[in-house]
């Protein structure tokens, strides 16, 4: 492959003085004097190893391979101005594209309100919003389809970048007119017996609830069980049972669903920001980290 070897200036030069069939006029547009411009066009035609111009006392003509080469260098310089001009764009935040990889109780309760902020301030900024397990968050960040994600594991990961956002705990789930929904707190113990609706084994959530249960002298029993929070929320919505759910999952303004808070453990997870510690975000990818950390810096 031929390397280049001449740079943009003689590149518009040629271009230019084709255009105007004048080496005068030429410079003139490009606010040169008319041997700097000749220089310019020369040194081009050398890296090229080809006369693109034939200059007479009076006129300048392109010569065959001139005229070919007219048409690709306008095309390069047009290219080139777009790009340039998208590059500012995105800098501005005039447009550009977020990929977020978060859980879904996140893309559902939390993201909402920071995107619709987000949309009145960047409204030409496009956001692909990919909710799934903390596990395919994870591996979403790590190869790169996602510029961040939101989720409460990875802080083990040597490869990304934890941020914590804040602190959620752990409620029980119940309908409002259940006899427990008036309580301050409830005991882990007293799970025993009643019939809890879960989520399934291969949920992170799952591997935090069996820790929290290890202890206890008899061992809560799931009825029912599903892949996700948002189905444990439905059931225990159906009155089919109690569900133990981090407090993001159930807003405080469900109609029909309340939460009480765990207690003998305690049991709190962290929500945090995920990045790749070798990749820098975008304008308008680290635009919206900034808004989800104002925003949980704020309280």
């Amino acid at each position: 492959m031929l390397r280049i070897k001449f740079d943009l200036g003689e590149l518009q030069a040629f271009v230019v003085t084709a255009e105007k069939a004048s080496f005068r006029l030429a410079a003139e547009a490009l606010c040169l004097s008319a041997p700097a411009l000749s220089r310019r066009v020369e040194r081009l035609e050398v890296a090229l190893g080809v006369r693109l111009l034939e200059r007479t006392t009076r006129s300048v003509e392109l010569t065959a391979v001139g005229q070919e080469f007219l048409h690709e260098a306008r095309a390069a310089l047009v290219g080139l101005d777009e790009a340039v001009q998208r590059v500012n764009d995105q800098v501005h935040l005039r447009r550009g594209r977020v990929a977020i990889a978060c859980i879904p109780s996140v893309a559902s309760h939390l993201l909402p309100r920071v995107l619709r902020a987000f949309a009145v301030a960047q409204p030409e900024v496009q956001v692909h919003v990919m909710d799934e397990s903390a596990s395919q968050v994870l591996d979403a960040v790590v190869r790169g389809d996602a510029d961040f994600g939101l989720s409460f594991t990875g802080s083990q990961e040597s490869a990304l970048r934890f941020e914590a956002l804040m602190r959620e705990r752990y409620v029980l789930a119940m309908q409002r007119g259940h006899r427990w929904a008036g309580r301050k707190d409830v005991a882990w113990a007293e799970l025993a017996g009643q019939r809890l609706v879960s989520v399934s084994r291969d949920s992170s959530n799952r591997l935090l609830l069996d820790q929290a249960t290890a202890d206890l002298p008899q061992q809560p029993v799931a009825w029912y069980e599903c892949n996700h929070v948002a189905g444990a929320l439905a059931l225990v919505e159906a009155g089919l049972g109690l569900a133990v759910l981090p407090q993001l999952a159930l807003p405080a303004e469900h109609p029909q669903v309340c939460g009480v808070p765990l207690i003998e453990p305690d049991l709190w997870r962290t929500l945090g920001l995920l990045q790749r510690r070798d990749r820098v975000l975008g304008p308008a990818a680290e635009a919206l980290r900034q808004r989800l950390v104002q925003l949980h810096a704020g309280g």
